[in-house]
């Protein structure tokens, strides 16, 4: 039986075909090498611009103190994070000065720029407080259920309900401000504001008080009842008195 002779592979050699490939597309390799190192030295270099510009701004809000310096760091320093406690600080100095409807705006711009901020149900809270300072009561309100309603697992829920029951009291809503306080003693019974909250439940009276129930009569049987007394016999007419005996 024969067998078939089989060629050998060609032999390669692997440098020349490496040098064939670098030659061949010399200049691509060169044009992605330089991107590289363009992307590389624009990242660097914005991550060290970004640095100091937070350094400046973090140096800036730590040394500004009128609602001017606050509003200085947000224009110089708009991207940076100290821009987000900038605000804030600026809407509590407005608030100092009695501008709430100023402090608002503010605390609203706040809340555009920075969605995803870890103090936004802070800043919420702030604009419901101010909102009750100018007297819109009923905004305060609905102000303050939102917050429950969306951060109902935030430290502020329970303050926002506890600021719900002052307004309620002063509506004379009292069945409404007592069951925002069993609604704090039975959801957040753990938090700082039950205390309180249990307080202003204490201090506060049904509008209409229960009626209390009437026991029914007991019932004697017959025969341990008492006997009813005997009727009297009418004295019969014409009958003579006995005279008075004579004294002596």
């Amino acid at each position: 039986m024969k067998f078939m002779a089989t060629a050998p592979p060609p032999s390669r050699d692997v440098a020349l075909e490496t040098r064939f490939f670098l030659e061949r597309f010399r200049k691509e390799i060169i044009a992605v090498l330089i991107v590289v190192l363009l992307a590389v030295v624009g990242f660097t270099g914005y991550r060290y611009y970004a640095d100091r510009r937070a350094a400046a701004a973090s140096a800036s809000l730590a040394s500004a103190k009128t609602s001017q310096e606050y509003q200085q760091v947000i224009d110089r320093y708009p991207n940076s994070p100290a821009t987000g406690d900038a605000y804030l600080f600026l809407a509590e100095a407005q608030r100092g000065e009695k501008k709430f409807a100023e402090a608002n705006t503010t605390l609203q711009a706040f809340i555009a720029k920075f969605p995803q901020h870890e103090l936004l149900s802070t800043a919420r809270m702030a604009m419901a407080a101010n909102l009750e300072s100018m007297g819109k009561s009923d905004e305060a309100l609905a102000a303050y259920q939102q917050i429950v309603s969306m951060y109902p697992n935030s430290y502020n829920a329970p303050l926002a309900l506890l600021s719900q029951v002052y307004i309620l009291k002063a509506k004379n809503r009292t069945d409404d401000a007592r069951r925002v306080c069993e609604n704090i003693l039975t959801q957040y019974r753990t938090s700082f504001w039950a205390t309180p909250a249990m307080q202003e439940l204490r201090s506060l009276k049904p509008s209409s008080p229960p009626i209390p129930a009437v026991a029914p009569a007991a019932t004697v049987p017959p025969f341990l009842s008492p006997p009813a007394p005997a009727p009297q016999a009418p004295p019969a007419p014409n009958q003579p008195q006995a005279a008075p005996s004579p004294k002596p």
